[in-house]
């Protein structure tokens, strides 16, 4: 079969094209991943992570950094007793949702959905338990 030299000139932008397009791809998924998820923040910050950040980014100095940390500190306290104060509520509220949805489902989605659960609260008491 022969080609003329405007099939070849075709078949070389296709080709052009698609090369193209598989670079800029590549290059947008590697702008993504360095730039918006490596500026997530990995894992719960730390009260000192933060007050660093605020002083970095509000250049505070010595005194005013002993303030923030001090108040960083109380407020994660009271965290932490709203957190005991309504963990029974939640965990009742939870334990009744979960029997709504045992109930409609069938006997054999019911030991996958146990499973499921279990990993769930595996997962829920590995956060829980993280500093």
């Amino acid at each position: 079969m022969n080609a003329s030299p405007g099939n070849r000139k075709a078949v070389l932008l296709v080709f052009l094209v698609l090369v193209l397009g598989i670079a800029l791809g590549g290059l947008g998924v590697y702008a993504f991943t360095s730039r918006v998820l490596a500026a997530k923040q990995v894992g719960p910050r730390t009260a000192a992570s933060t007050t660093a950040m605020f002083t970095r980014d509000l250049n505070l100095d010595p005194d005013q950094q002993k303030q923030i940390l001090a108040i960083i500190n109380d407020t994660r306290a009271h965290y932490a007793e709203l957190h005991d104060k309504y963990a029974p509520e939640y965990e009742r509220v939870r334990q009744a949702g979960r029997e709504r949805i045992r109930q409609m489902l069938t006997d054999p989605q019911k030991p996958k959905f146990e499973e499921l659960l279990r990993q769930m609260d595996e997962e829920r008491r590995k956060r829980e338990s993280e500093p």
